[in-house]
């Protein structure tokens, strides 16, 4: 083991985005099913999620903490797995990621656990980040003014959950290539009554998201803290993939509101290139290569050594983006830690860098930016 892998392994990491664990049991096909990232639907019989570098990542990385080998037969590791009990299973994985702070994404929960039985597990703290999709919905519910209702009902949230964050999907509804600019709040109102006409579920409508995008950019402005988290790139079939590069964002971030505000662009992958230029175009970005890493698996470390090429080093951050099976929030971490230590030693090892620099950075985007960002 290096040395600086061994120090990344005594180092609790901030895991700025994530989502809760299954405390239930359940059958081996959610399971599986729950190792692709795209599909929704059950796997083929001829199929299995095993075998993805993902399925590998598990058996050789996980397995050990359910007191199996590593690379167990993945029918030896269900059957383990279902004596432990799902409660038990999330218990071990949790509380071994290593994580000081989890960054709680509840506005997409399912059948997973909250912010509260995730700092139970870990002996850690665990923080809200706000969806604003999430709260759009329950804005159009309330009636009324709905611009007015609408930032009324964020900031009152904010207080009530003593949030950290805000968080778009407006990568899921409509992609990046949108109108950035500001809308008229009358045409804000008319739409979102459309909307409620509609159901008020699901939001789609560019206008109203951006409209809530600039309304938590200018809370960040006035309260400061709050960044806002954007999804890119790699996620479930319900988005187009190719409108969610981060540089159709542009427009938005050359506007005045955001020329300088904290913005978390997550995941990036296939764009962390794009992302990593974005960084280092404007002061206020930062991003993570989170969730990718887990589905890279023994690739993962490739994809960490390009998020590393552009960016400056202090807007880079963790995450895992685990959500469901409990082996995401302790792999996540693991992959992380092996493949940060295997990219900065080559560094060293070809006297890019200095052993004192490369552990140094390593701190700063284990914990150490996130911190500083999110004002924990």
């Amino acid at each position: 083991m290096s040395e600086l892998l061994d120090h990344l392994r005594s180092t609790r990491l901030v895991d700025h985005h994530v989502h809760g664990c299954w405390p239930t049991d359940g059958p081996r096909d959610r399971f599986e099913n729950a190792l692709n990232e795209a599909n929704t639907e059950p796997l083929p019989a001829w199929d299995s999620a095993f075998d993805s570098q993902l399925g590998f990542a598990i058996r050789a990385r996980c397995a050990p903490l359910l007191d199996l080998d590593p690379h167990a037969d993945p029918d030896d590791y269900w059957q383990r797995r279902t004596e432990l009990g799902e409660a038990e299973v999330a218990a071990r994985f949790v509380g071994s990621a290593g994580v000081s702070d989890w960054l709680v994404d509840t506005g997409f929960q399912g059948e997973t656990c909250g912010p509260e039985r995730l700092a139970s597990w870990s002996g850690s703290n665990a923080r809200t980040v706000l969806r604003l999709e999430s709260l759009a919905e329950q804005a159009v519910a309330v009636g009324g003014d709905y611009p007015a209702t609408f930032d009324d009902l964020v900031r009152a949230r904010v207080d009530d959950h003593q949030a950290v964050g805000f968080k778009t999907v407006i990568a899921y509804r409509t992609g990046f290539a949108i109108d950035w600019s500001e809308p008229d709040r009358a045409a804000v109102d008319e739409a979102a009554r459309r909307w409620a006409d509609q159901g008020g579920t699901r939001l789609s409508d560019p206008m109203l998201l951006c409209f809530g995008i600039r309304t938590a950019l200018k809370i960040q402005a006035e309260r400061g803290g709050l960044p806002l988290q954007v999804h890119v790139g790699f996620g479930d079939r319900d988005e187009d993939l190719q409108r969610t590069d981060p540089l159709l964002l542009l427009p938005l971030l050359r506007e005045p509101i955001a020329t300088e505000a904290s913005i978390a662009l997550l995941h990036c992958y296939p764009y962390e290139r794009q992302a990593g230029y974005l960084a280092q175009a404007f002061a206020g970005v930062h991003l993570d290569v989170g969730l990718a890493i887990n589905y890279l698996g023994g690739r993962s470390r490739d994809l960490i050594a390009r998020s590393l090429e552009l960016a400056p080093f202090r807007k880079l951050l963790y995450s895992s983006d685990a959500y469901g099976p409990a082996e995401l929030h302790y792999l996540g971490a693991e992959l992380w830690r092996t493949g940060t230590a295997a990219v900065l030693d080559r560094f060293v090892t070809d006297g890019d860098w200095s052993p004192a620099d490369a552990r140094r950075i390593a701190d700063l985007i284990a914990a150490d930016n996130a911190r500083r960002l999110y004002q924990l």
